[in-house]
């Protein structure tokens, strides 16, 4: 039992890093509530800690190769409980906002050293053994966010969300000091802070500007501005990349079109698949009148779905060209958030099902394969990077989908209740209703008006996420075309630096997770 310490303390900190992404979409109407958020507050929430896993990845990985893989885990388990601990105890939507991205950068630190840590700590079969667990833990902890989320929120608070990760931390600490040993990597390059300071200033400037067009409009300079800021940092990235001798995201893994697809696929399956579930949740439970435990429940089906699946493309279709599993996946998420889109007024939660289903068979088809096809289109010696690099692209595809899809769902409700009749300033309307308070509307509203506010309410919720899921349809759609005509076998040029030694299980995160 002692040899699987190491395995149950990795296990530990992927869990809570992964939970996290999902658990707090089922306390958004709560929190709300508490805080008094607006609907771009409520964005930040969920954007915070994802954009800072996907600006911080690969950094982080590098720093654990020069200072300990173990050290490196071990400060971001501690980073990530005094965050915890901290978004718990929040009075307000600024501080949770900046607690959530301090919790997102202990997330990095711990996502980035979990493989090596198994890797160090297992050999022969006993690895094999680890990486499995690891990845149906992973899977697991998709599927558990939205429930445990519910549970705890209905039952106790939003806080205990955060609070519950305190315990854990403490268990993964003392697991971790006794049965893990400290590795480096004596020949580990700088680490690339500029180019880290580049990106992510390029990502966090690219989605203020999407949050803020919801708000303020295309046009208007608050919009304009950061997207401006974040088109000069990406050029000045891709300059540090390209002229740095140990760049972060080394730039010529691009000329392989397959592993480019690859790139394109997963930010576009994170952005079809997960980006909307939020948004979903608000509905269910702020216009629906669904508690937070039911809400969780409804959006399960899809967890489940990607997880079994996951399962039997692993054990059934090995034989199977990635091309097919990853194109074909995307193209069944982009048909699932389609199917999603049937929403209207009337609609109660079981409208989503069917769409919920199909978008988790894409994602269990598309994901166990991503990673190991994505490193076979580059030389060995890049592997890792490759794997980093998908990482990102999936932690970055969902942050900006949550603030494209929310600027497109805030543009849908705000034109339904412009155009009706019920409610006297719709802009004020929308900024509740999206900010998810749809009942208080409703509630305010004089008894003889009650009905009419509520369909109107129920009217604009729903064309919002038609807009939204559309997009995200047509996201799925449009990375399932790529991969498909642009994925090929493994570049030739992939191997040409010498033999690719036995491919180490992908360091992604498993289906179910984004």
């Amino acid at each position: 039992m002692r040899k699987w310490l190491p395995l149950v303390a990795v296990c530990l900190g992927a869990f809570m890093l992964l939970v996290d992404i999902t658990i707090v979409t089922v306390a958004l109407p709560d929190m709300a509530a508490a805080l008094d958020t607006t609907f771009a507050d409520l964005q930040w929430v969920m954007d915070g800690y994802a954009l800072a896993l996907a600006a911080l990845l690969l950094g982080a990985g590098s720093l654990a190769d020069r200072v300990g893989r173990r050290a490196v885990y071990l400060g971001g388990l501690v980073l990530f409980a005094a965050a915890s601990l901290a978004c718990a105890l929040a009075t307000g939507p600024d501080q949770l906002i900046a607690f959530r991205v301090a919790q997102g950068v202990g997330g990095a630190a711990m996502f980035a050293t979990t493989m090596a840590l198994l890797s160090g700590a297992y050999q022969g079969r006993d690895r094999g053994v680890a990486f499995g667990v690891w990845g149906a833990v992973n899977g697991a902890a998709a599927a558990a966010g939205p429930v445990l989320g519910g549970l705890l929120t209905e039952h106790l608070s939003w806080r205990w969300i955060f609070y519950v990760n305190l315990p854990i931390t403490v268990v993964a600490v003392l697991v971790t000091v006794r049965a893990i040993k400290e590795s480096r990597d004596p020949r580990a390059p700088r680490i690339d802070v500029p180019g880290m300071a580049a990106f992510t200033l390029a990502a966090g400037a690219l989605t203020y500007g999407l949050i803020r067009a919801g708000d303020a409009g295309w046009g208007d300079g608050a919009t304009l501005g950061p997207l401006a800021v974040s088109a000069v940092a990406t050029v000045v990235f891709v300059l540090i990349e390209l002229r740095t001798p140990h760049p972060m995201l080394d730039l010529s893994l691009f000329r392989s079109r397959s592993f480019t697809a690859i790139m394109i696929g997963g930010v576009l399956l994170a952005f079809a698949a997960y980006s909307c579930l939020a948004y979903l949740s608000l509905w269910l439970q702020s216009v629906r009148g669904m508690g937070p435990v039911a809400a969780g429940l409804a959006v399960v089906p899809m967890s489940v779905a990607a997880f079994v699946v996951s399962a039997l493309t692993g054990r059934f279709l090995h034989g199977v060209s990635p091309r097919l599993t990853i194109g074909g996946g995307l193209l069944l998420v982009g048909v699932g958030a389609l199917l999603q889109s049937f929403v209207n007024a009337d609609s109660t939660w079981t409208v989503l099902l069917p769409g919920l289903v199909v978008t988790g068979i894409g994602v269990g088809m598309s994901t166990p394969v991503m990673a190991s096809a994505a490193m076979a289109q580059v030389a060995w010696q890049r592997a890792g990077m490759a794997g980093g690099a998908l990482n990102t692209g999936r932690q970055l595809g969902n942050a900006l989908g949550i603030a494209l899809l929310g600027a497109v769902f805030q543009a849908g409700l705000l034109r339904v209740l412009h155009d009706g009749h019920a409610l006297p300033d719709a802009e004020r309307a929308a900024g509740a209703v999206s900010g998810g308070r749809a009942q208080s509307v409703i509630a305010d509203a004089a008894p003889e008006e009650r009905a009419s506010v509520a369909h109107e309410v129920h009217a604009a919720f729903a064309s919002g996420l038609q807009d939204a899921l559309l997009l995200a349809g047509c996201a799925g759609l449009l990375g399932g075309v790529i991969v498909l005509v642009l994925m090929r076998r493994p570049d030739p040029a992939a191997d040409s630096q010498g033999h690719r030694p036995a491919a180490e299980p992908a360091a992604a995160a498993p289906a179910g997770t984004s």
